[in-house]
């Protein structure tokens, strides 16, 4: 049993995407529609080894996802990395700032995302 990757994208699409690259590395794979959903599926999910997040989405963005995750103290080690088309460097340190470790610009190579996703979860 691989470990547990919470996919938050508002597209199906991504989500399916994402998913298949990471579920066929081994790992083990969880879906939220936005940032609202993400942060139930963190918080009703404690075995969740890192989070993969799109920075657009409706009802809460990542960046603010990001933060809300972050307020909890057994969130503080949870790697974050924002998966999106927008790569504006102010965009990308408000995401760290806010707690993200790693920010991919969409469409990402597959090989790319495994391998970080391996790195941050090792």
């Amino acid at each position: 049993m691989g470990k547990l990757v919470l996919v938050v994208d508002d597209s199906a699409s991504v989500r399916q995407q994402v998913g298949m690259a990471l579920g066929q590395a081994g790992f083990e794979i969880l879906e939220a529609g936005d940032g609202k959903e993400g942060v139930s599926a963190v918080a009703s999910n404690p075995n969740v080894a890192m989070v993969v997040a799109d920075v657009n989405m409706p009802n809460m963005n990542g960046l603010e996802m990001v933060s809300e995750i972050k307020k909890n103290p057994a969130n503080r080690a949870l790697p974050i990395i924002m998966l999106t088309t927008e790569g504006q460097p102010a965009l990308i340190k408000k995401a760290k700032e806010a707690g993200a470790v790693g920010w991919i610009v969409k469409p990402f190579n597959a090989g790319q995302l495994v391998a970080t996703v391996k790195k941050l979860t090792a």
